[in-house]
């Protein structure tokens, strides 16, 4: 029985954010969502001192690809739906 690994790069614009601490409120906030709904691992991973962007990083493991597709695939309806506009781009890999 085989492990498979899901990486995905969230790319997130955040307009609305003036300054790194109002980005850091929204970023926050969809980390501890994702992380209260689904069974990743989460964690901010990149543009950590632009103020408009942000590269959160979901990792998912299991025995099947079609299981952990489909959990990656949930994070990113998620996303679109509790920051509406703000996922500029994703990317997934699988290990």
């Amino acid at each position: 029985m085989g492990v498979v690994i899901g990486v995905l790069e969230l790319h997130l614009f955040i307009p609305q954010a003036h300054s790194l601490k109002e980005k850091r409120a929204v970023v926050k906030r969809v980390v501890e969502r994702i992380k209260k709904k689904f069974n990743v691992s989460v964690t901010e991973a990149g543009d950590h001192d632009k103020w408009q962007s942000s590269v959160i990083v979901c990792v998912s493991a299991g025995t099947s690809q079609k299981i952990v597709d489909a959990t990656l695939e949930s994070v990113i309806s998620f996303v679109e739906e509790i920051v509406p506009g703000n996922l500029a781009r994703y990317y997934k890999e699988f290990i």
